[in-house]
């Protein structure tokens, strides 16, 4: 039996801006060290901003964000730097950032890190998207406290998954990346939606990590945006919905802290 091994990893120093990948990185008791460690905050209402919500903030996906440096356990996160739409590039630690970043989003903003404070994003559920409850709405849900993640801490799919849709879809272009994981999980021989078998139990990567899997991870309108040379595709959400019930991939917490690399091996366990 060929065992499945850790084949990408991937952090969003900034929620919902492009982020970087990695050849390793260490998982905290909130995820990979680094992920999600700043948000845009729409002062006006108080809520982080969410590509989920594309009529308020059509353009996430635009810019770019990545460290300076990798960041170390046990040191402060280092700065980050974020580009622009239009190339122009600013630091977390430039005096002026919220104000250009208020002119690029056209709203009144600021760059902030978790706080204890609760935080709320929104969400918009397309009309077109009929195959979905409440086609047209607009949702607000809030974020884990302390952190700025939609729902689960880690967020990881399958090479079997992504092959399954590509064989349900085969006019679309399915690439890991719209599904911004943090982790991705080769299985060879592998079929289907086969996260929905992992739920409730753990896997050990390499020989630190342990993560329990949580949750299905319901998918929402990001997978369906332009992604730099991805089109948009509406098409992606709705074969998600009609044959696994609008499920991509896991959420997960972490038991065990660690190191974890590409190449690593995983093992599930039934507790």
């Amino acid at each position: 039996m060929t065992i499945p091994l850790v084949s990408s990893l991937w952090r969003y120093p900034v929620k919902s801006m492009m982020g970087e990948e990695m050849n390793a990185c260490y998982m905290t008791e909130k995820g990979l060290l680094g992920d999600r460690a700043f948000g845009v905050i729409d002062i006006e209402t108080g809520k982080l901003a969410n590509a989920k919500n594309p009529l308020k903030w059509p353009n996430m996906f635009q810019y770019r964000a990545a460290f300076v440096k990798p960041p170390h356990v046990d040191e402060p996160i280092p700065p980050v730097r974020i580009t622009f739409p239009n190339g122009q590039m600013i630091l977390s630690t430039d005096n002026d950032k919220d104000v250009l970043l208020t002119e690029t989003f056209n709203r009144n903003v600021k760059l902030s890190i978790p706080s204890t404070e609760d935080v709320e994003f929104e969400g918009y559920i397309p009309e077109e998207l009929t195959e979905v409850e409440n086609p047209g709405s607009i949702f607000t849900r809030e974020s884990p406290k302390g952190t700025f993640y939609d729902i689960g801490i880690v967020h990881l799919i399958t090479t079997a998954t992504i092959d399954r849709l590509r064989e349900i879809n085969p006019s679309s272009r399915i690439e890991a990346r719209r599904f911004r994981p943090n982790i991705i999980i080769d299985v060879p021989n592998g079929e289907g939606f086969i996260e929905n078998e992992w739920v409730g139990k753990t896997l050990a990567i390499g020989d630190e990590v342990e993560l329990k899997i949580m949750q299905n991870t319901k998918r929402c309108i990001m997978t369906t945006l332009a992604q730099g040379d991805l089109p948009k595709d509406t098409n992606v959400l709705k074969s998600i919905v009609k044959h696994n019930e609008g499920s991509f991939g896991v959420y997960a917490s972490v038991i065990k802290k660690g190191e974890i690399k590409i190449g690593d091996q995983i093992k599930l366990k039934y507790y």
